[in-house]
């Protein structure tokens, strides 16, 4: 009896499965050319290559695993994934839940607004009666409820629906991202006009859960490799030739460099 139970916890340990190596990275594919999905559903874009190559670099298999954007804090936090990358803006309020690496990439917030609107800059929406779309859970939403407490807001969880605000006219701007404005802008060339120069700085990074220092330091140190030997350069060509272009005609500096 006493050798059954030796056996039994030997037994045991040897039916569990290996802990995986696998690094999840959690994102919304819905921010093309960043997070987005080829046609036959598979996840693509300079995000996803960036999880890739990461992995590569850590010697690890990669799984992309898709949620909504206000959920992959919640996820990082639970253990559920390892990284964020999802053009996420490195704050001072998401900091105090989770650590970020070195920016990968550079933007500000931008105006989405009805094509024959008089509104040429941010400060022509500091007036009471002002009505604005944002999207959830994004720096656009947290700088419009800090900074225009005069002004009226709606968040929705879906950025299409904030476009649709702006270009049926019940919604004055829809603030968010230079490359997301400029996307809309050109998906509603007849409703909507871009005011692309940001009023506001941000920088995305990946996200990493506090207490992981080994994955931080090393996920730096494959940014600044990467960086280096000209891998954001490469991506920033394939995936964003055209959006680079445009800004450059504003003298907006490209967001990936």
């Amino acid at each position: 009896m006493r050798f059954l139970f030796l056996l039994i916890p030997l037994l045991l340990f040897s039916c569990r499965k290996p802990a995986s190596n696998t690094l999840r990275v959690g994102m919304e594919p819905n921010y093309p050319p960043f997070e987005t999905q080829t046609p036959d559903g598979k996840p693509d874009g300079i995000s996803v290559r960036l999880a890739e190559a990461l992995a590569a670099d850590l010697g690890r298999p990669v799984e992309i695993v898709p949620m909504k954007f206000s959920g992959l804090i919640p996820a990082l936090k639970s253990g559920s994934i390892d990284l964020v990358i999802s053009s996420m803006t490195a704050t001072d309020e998401r900091r105090q839940s989770i650590d970020f690496s070195e920016p990968y990439a550079f933007t500000g917030l931008a105006l989405l607004v009805g094509k024959n609107s008089s509104i040429q800059s941010i400060e022509d929406l500091r007036k009471p009666g002002s009505k604005l779309a944002v999207k959830a859970s994004t720096t656009g939403e947290t700088w419009v409820a800090s900074n225009l407490k005069q002004a009226t807001f709606t968040a929705f969880s879906d950025d299409t629906a904030c476009v649709l605000e702006v270009a049926q006219g019940r919604a004055d701007t829809f603030i968010y991202d230079q490359l997301s404005v400029l996307r809309y802008q050109r998906k509603n060339p007849d409703t909507t006009r871009a005011i692309l120069k940001p009023f506001t700085e941000e920088a995305w990074a990946i996200g990493i859960a506090k207490g992981n220092a080994g994955l931080l330091t090393k996920t730096n140190a494959f940014l600044d490799r990467f960086r280096k030997e000209g891998g954001l350069t490469k991506l920033a060509d394939e995936y964003l030739a055209a959006e680079n272009a445009a800004l450059a005609e504003q003298g907006i500096p490209a967001p990936v460099r």
